[in-house]
């Protein structure tokens, strides 16, 4: 069985750039062109298997033409069964190796596939790899037709396999099926660069140094006259330079290896939450001069330590304010392009304001990892489980994800924590011991974690980190100490649920982070969860969904995810979000307390019941209920005979006597507005590319109509295929589908009809796709 090593380069985003529109007699291979070639498109898909589908000559005209990410079933946002996506499927990709490949070695490079791939090369079989979170590879050079046409093929085996993590008892979310991140065809010299780690060395003196070790296949080819040489580099600007001759070691990760130091760095900016500067560092390898291969990684400079004081980022200790994720959407599980990966890692960062997310409960795309680098997003990442611990061989699967994970992901400066347990398993202390030494084996930078929710596990990571359901939490049992998870199943609330459940939902967060802040040995918590999701018959709210999230499946905010959103500091926006739906009796006992989540000092609020606006009420932030929390709540209880001639209000938000921010709330009970939202104007036509599109039905001032559950009518113009319902059915007054673009460029017009309030538009863009190679 071949497991080789994956080799995640920033050239896998650029190799279409790197081409540019050729044809095949166009385009040739020298000793220093190291290619990431994407095979994205052009895969035939088949939801079966048949007798010689792996052959190359088989005739696969009936299968059907996709483009990954791929999706082995479409399907409703909800109330369907996972039996329907559990099946093996195949999956074949015909190509031709570009001109001047030979004499180079060739890997197919897999980014994720749902959950057992067997693969072939022109009939050839290359081995099963058994997981659906991890990249994998497979060396095609000795089978390969290299003046003629080759096929790849996989059986893809997306049951839920008992020998495979996270499967072999229950679990809680779904886990779909298809290739559904990319596949790339990787070209290289006989002896390259197989991955590369940058370590910053004092980041925070005035003159850091950069370690860079870099590993190599084909150690035993003869060196002489070999160079390695690494450069770091701002933009265009070259920051520093070494080199040496080739003499490798062979270290912890067991692959053969050589460190370069750039020393007494100057000028160096850190990688902080605000400002999330990003560096490159390039590696070559030379020959007389001549370039034999390159490669390049992004990085940052910053020093990440959980400390009995608290976690500390660049010297500052910083209470970490964070949501969990899922990675799955709606209609086609987990197979969405980069651009609506990235998408959730804004929604986390700016719309949420968390400063951490963790990738529950499994290594997610390294598009959202991209962008959390970006955005100064913190990650806790954490290897494939829930809850169970599976036989020796199941194990031994479990702890080979560690390195995937790790050696995938090490340069990410966002990621400040390694989760090497099984979420909620019991203790196995042979079964971690061996995650651990694998985590501090390759990354002696980073502390390791291991989600449970005991506080009596064996601790053998650096960090407790722990999933606390009630209220109070428990007191630190460790001192490094995160919770991670905290209210969701124990309270979950749809977007359509009365003010009185969306309140105690707010309330429930709240109150878990005022603890939190209260005492400096909680490192943090990170609640469950940013979104709600798809799960199994067992668990969920009867419809497969579990409705725990903050936002909701479409990532659209509930009242609860304004708690989170007020926490961030006026200077970067002030914000002021009503926890309630305006309305005289959406709870048992009539509307009493307007909470309401904001980072202002005082609020007024006024109400209108025909004769202008009143002032109704003031209040500062309920310092009583959360004495710890930097921006408190307001709990304002109004008066029932104040508000017995019911009408508009509206709420004036005030910092330091002055105000600020002003917001309406119609008590009329009308749905006065339909809007149509995109989140982009310009889709690339690669046939993958993608969009989210958001429905809303508003009173005159903007605010969610939470009872409007009328079914939209859509109509798609122009060179893109609808993800969604159509028509469509809001639920609690809005709702989401997504746009994606097919492979020719041109103008895509949405039109959506609602029943009473018209019809609105959205035009889009494709641009032109850069061609694949192969």
């Amino acid at each position: 069985m071949n497991r080789r090593n994956f080799l995640k380069s920033s050239g896998l985003a650029a190799g279409a750039a790197l081409i540019g529109p050729a044809t095949h007699a166009q385009i040739g291979l020298h000793a220093a062109s190291r290619r990431h070639i994407p095979m994205n498109r052009g895969w035939l898909f088949h939801p079966a298997t048949a007798p010689g589908d792996t052959e190359i000559g088989f005739n696969d005209k009936a299968f059907t033409t996709v483009v990954l990410p791929h999706t082995n079933k479409m399907l409703p946002w909800h109330s369907f069964d996972d039996a329907e996506y559990e099946f093996i499927s195949t999956y074949r990709r015909h190509f031709r190796l570009p001109a001047g490949a030979r004499g180079h070695r060739v890997f197919v490079d897999f980014e994720g596939a749902m959950t057992a791939s067997t693969v072939w090369i022109n009939g050839h079989p290359l081995g099963e790899y058994k997981g659906g979170y991890t990249p994998f590879s497979f060396e095609l050079t000795p089978h390969l037709r290299w003046d003629a046409g080759n096929v790849l093929a996989v059986h893809l085996d997306s049951t839920e396999r008992k020998d495979i993590p996270p499967f072999g008892y229950e679990v809680d979310y779904m886990t779909f099926g298809g290739i559904y991140r990319e596949v790339n065809l990787r070209i290289v010299p006989d002896v390259f660069l197989e991955n590369l780690v940058a370590r910053a060395i004092d980041p925070l003196s005035a003159s850091p140094s950069l370690e860079v070790e870099c590993f190599f296949e084909r150690p035993t080819k003869e060196s002489s006259g070999l160079l390695i040489e690494t450069e770091l580099r701002d933009g265009d600007k070259v920051l520093a330079k070494q080199s040496a001759p080739l003499s490798l070691r062979v270290r912890e990760s067991k692959i053969p290896s050589q460190i370069l130091r750039l020393e007494h760095l100057t000028g160096i900016e850190l990688w902080d939450l605000r400002k999330p500067k990003l560096y490159e560092v390039h590696v070559r390898l030379l020959h007389d001069g001549s370039v034999l291969d390159e490669d390049t990684r992004r990085i940052g400079f910053r020093e990440a330590r959980f400390t009995p004081e608290g976690f500390s980022l660049n010297g500052h200790i910083v209470k970490l304010r964070g949501l969990d994720r899922h990675q799955t959407f709606p209609f086609v599980g987990q197979a969405m392009p980069a651009r609506v990966q990235r998408r959730d890692a804004y929604i986390l960062r700016h719309e949420l304001k968390c400063n951490i997310v963790r990738t529950s409960h499994y290594p997610q795309s390294r598009h959202f990892l991209d962008a959390c680098d970006e955005l100064g997003l913190m990650v806790l990442e954490e290897i494939t489980g829930w809850q169970h611990i599976g036989d020796k061989a199941w194990q031994d699967i479990a702890v080979d994800n560690v390195p995937r994970m790790i050696r995938r992901d090490w340069n990410h400066p966002s990621i400040i924590l390694w989760g090497v347990r099984i979420n909620e398993s019991k203790d196995d202390h042979d079964f971690y011991v061996r995650t651990n030494a694998a985590a501090r084996a390759l990354d002696k930078t980073r502390q390791t974690g291991g989600i449970r929710s005991n506080l009596k596990s064996e601790l053998l990571e650096d960090v407790y980190t722990n999933n606390d359901f009630g209220y109070p939490l428990h007191a630190p049992v460790a001192p490094l100490y995160l919770n991670t998870e905290f209210v969701g199943h124990t309270f979950p609330t749809r977007s359509t649920d009365n003010s009185a459940r969306q309140r105690e939902h707010t309330l429930r967060h709240a109150r878990i982070h005022d603890q939190i802040a209260s005492d400096p040995k909680f490192s943090g918590g990170i609640g469950w969860c940013a979104f709600d999701y798809n799960t199994h018959f067992n668990f969920g709210s009867g419809d497969r969904i579990c409705y725990h999230g903050v936002s909701d499946i479409f990532r659209l905010p509930k009242p609860a995810a304004g708690f989170y959103k007020s926490q961030c500091d006026p200077e970067e926006e002030i914000v002021l979000e009503p926890a309630f739906h305006w309305a005289r009796n959406d709870e048992d006992t009539g509307f009493t307390v307007a909470l309401i989540c904001s980072n202002c000092d005082h609020v007024k609020l006024f109400l209108d019941s025909g004769k202008g606006f009143q002032q109704l009420a003031e209040a500062n932030p309920d310092r009583d209920q959360f004495p710890h929390l930097r921006y408190a709540p307001f709990s304002v209880l109004l008066d029932k005979k104040a508000i017995r001639d019911w009408g508009d209000l509206r709420i004036d938000g005030f910092i330091q006597g002055k105000q600020v921010i002003s917001k309406r709330c119609s008590g009329r009970g009308v749905d006065r507005r339909f809007e149509l939202l995109g989140d982009d104007q310009e889709l690339i036509a690669d046939g993958a590319d993608c969009t989210r599109v958001v429905l809303r039905v508003t009173d005159e001032y903007g605010r969610i109509r939470p009872i409007a559950n009328d079914a939209i009518q859509f109509e798609l113009n122009g060179p893109a295929n609808l993800i969604g319902d159509n028509p469509f059915s809001l639920v609690g007054g809005t709702g989401a589908v997504w746009i994606r673009a097919q492979q020719r460029p041109g103008t895509v017009v949405l039109k959506a009809k609602h029943p009473r309030l018209g019809t609105r538009q959205l035009v889009l863009t494709l641009r032109s796709a850069a061609p694949e190679m192969v």
